[in-house]
């Protein structure tokens, strides 16, 4: 038995839109003015029931490669950023165009990991996105490629983190990713004919995400697994989330509980903000601890003290975050770190007692405070 999602969806407040490539853009990388027309009138539709809005949009490569003639996505950084620096022009124009129809003002909002990772960066554009909403616009959000190497190199998956990041960001209830598959299949489709759809997820278990398509296509950078990923992120908030196919399904039909895609029902415990962006921003360095260590974080709820670490891999700074691993390299939690990592290699093994006299200061007995760690069992 299904949940009712018309039940579950009756008191949403806020809803963050993220539209694929594959969705934006038409085979020959023109932008997908039909869908985007559709977009913004479904929007108009839903923000009269007081649902604020806001639109993570992929497609600025693939849009810049459609103006400048190019058939294959580019490998080298600056063709890209170049690709993007035309296409976030477009992307934008179609936007404000299909929006002005309802009397609706847009406000192009770019953002760089660093902009997420920072603590600072992170809480600004939180306030940036809340006036938006309050002078009554629909905030477009992207990456901002034609700046960010590392992101276009590597790419956050397509705008599937982003797309959770600003979930947490404005406090929306539902992030809703439209692309251009059905939703989460129990395997990969496009190998096996007897994959069938998952029309609702409780828990991502390690089996669900086995059987998770890989990315890979000329223009689109993301995949199932990347979504997955944002799924997992949303839902440790407290927030749903959809999958659903945006060529043939509606964001208003979405929003009033039709049952289409896949539904990722939130987590019962929520993380608090604080600890959202802990988990989901970008570890500097990383501290490798043994098993009593682990036990003592994951079972006994205790901070990380250095007498548990037995190695330090990377460079990092004090207050920085950093990931907690087991011996295999497996992630057991992430924090913000209260000593730098050439500190740690003077103290890691070490009593508490023996911090001060290692390191000639008065500092703290732990090296991640419980109140600045995030588990991961």
């Amino acid at each position: 038995m299904w949940t009712d999602r018309e039940e579950l969806f009756k008191d949403l407040r806020s809803v963050v839109v993220k539209l694929g490539t594959r969705v934006v853009t038409v085979h020959d990388n023109a932008l997908n003015l039909p869908l985007i027309d559709r977009l913004a009138g479904d929007v108009a539709e839903i923000r009269e029931n007081g649902l604020q809005v806001a639109i993570v949009s992929s497609g600025a490569v693939s849009a810049g490669m459609g103006r400048l003639g190019l058939k294959t996505r580019p490998r080298r950084i600056p063709e890209l950023q170049a690709a993007a620096a035309v296409g976030q022009g477009l992307l934008m124009n179609a936007y404000k165009l299909a929006f002005r129809t309802h009397g609706i003002p847009v406000g192009q909002v770019l953002l760089t990991s660093d902009d997420l990772d920072n603590r600072r960066r992170y809480v600004n554009a939180r306030n940036t996105l809340e006036v938006l909403f309050r002078f009554g616009a629909v905030p477009i959000i992207n990456e901002n490629d034609s700046v960010a190497v590392e992101e276009i190199q590597l790419s956050v998956g397509d705008n599937d983190r982003l797309s959770a990041m600003v979930s947490h960001l404005i406090d929306a209830n539902l992030l809703i990713t439209m692309t251009d598959v059905d939703g989460l299949y129990s395997d990969d489709p496009s190998r096996n004919s007897d994959a069938v759809l998952i029309p609702e997820v409780h828990d991502l278990t390690p089996d669900v995400v086995a059987g998770a398509g890989r990315a890979g296509t000329d223009v689109s950078q993301g995949g199932m697994r990347t979504k997955l990923q944002a799924a997992e992120s949303v839902t440790q908030g407290g927030r749903m989330m959809v999958i659903a196919n945006g060529h043939e399904n509606r964001l208003a039909d979405i929003v009033a509980g039709k049952r289409v895609g896949t539904v990722f029902l939130a987590n019962r415990c929520r993380l608090t903000d604080r600890k959202l962006w802990i988990a989901n921003s970008r570890c500097q360095g990383s501290v490798v601890v043994d098993e009593g260590a682990v036990e003592a974080i994951e079972v006994r709820g205790k901070s990380l003290l250095p007498s548990g670490i037995v190695d330090v891999v990377g460079e990092f700074g004090a207050g920085e975050l950093i990931s907690v691993e087991d011996r295999g390299r497996n992630q057991v939690a992430r924090g913000l770190v209260r000593y730098g990592s050439n500190e740690i290699r003077k103290i890691l093994g070490r009593k508490t007692f023996e911090i001060a006299g290692i390191l000639e200061v008065d500092g703290a007995s732990e090296v991640v405070h419980r109140d600045d760690l995030v588990v991961f069992t």
